[in-house]
């Protein structure tokens, strides 16, 4: 579900609870057929000015069709891996009750869950990085409104520094 319109807010504690609210649902057909359900991107992160929107990575090892079965039960639709190998991403419609949200099922080896979860812990142990990097989106953000490409493009170059120093890139 891609939005349109760039927005991005001051940290807003609950996002951690909107998780587990997309969690606590998506466990109540997946408890026992997965290795985690993580909370990943810029809401995951406390105190990081993010775009209102939840993402999230279920790991699984070898069960993808068993699991891809599970949420299309609970209404969810495969949608392949739009161009990114081995992370399958799911869309929805008719679930009000839960923030809006983008729900992936990777391998627990996957390159783009790595990339994931060291980026978040990297924002979540240096504060200093976290809010220089929340700055520049906001700022793009009133930039680029109406321009999602321009948007994602102007963060690259502070994204690319990020990777640098947790060593995701050379």
């Amino acid at each position: 579900m891609k939005t349109k319109h760039v927005v991005v807010e001051e940290y807003n504690p609950a996002w951690e609870n909107e998780f587990r609210r997309i969690e606590d649902e998506s466990l109540s057909v997946l408890a026992g057929k997965v290795l985690s359900i993580e909370h990943v991107g810029s809401t995951s992160v406390l105190g990081l000015a993010a775009k209102p929107i939840i993402d999230i990575d279920i790991v699984i090892d070898d069960n993808f069709d068993e699991v891809k079965s599970l949420l299309e039960e609970i209404g969810y639709c495969h949608e392949g891996d739009l161009g990114i190998p081995g992370r399958d991403a799911f869309k929805y419609e008719g679930k009000p009750h839960l923030m809006m949200h983008h729900l992936y099922v990777c391998k627990r080896d996957n390159e783009e869950l790595q990339r994931h979860i060291t980026f978040r812990n990297y924002l979540r142990e240096h504060p200093d990085v976290r809010d220089r990097y929340g700055a520049v989106k906001k700022e793009l953000a009133l930039r680029y409104a109406d321009d999602r490409d321009s948007y994602i493009l102007g963060k690259s170059p502070i994204i690319e520094e990020i990777y640098r120093m947790c060593g995701l890139i050379r």
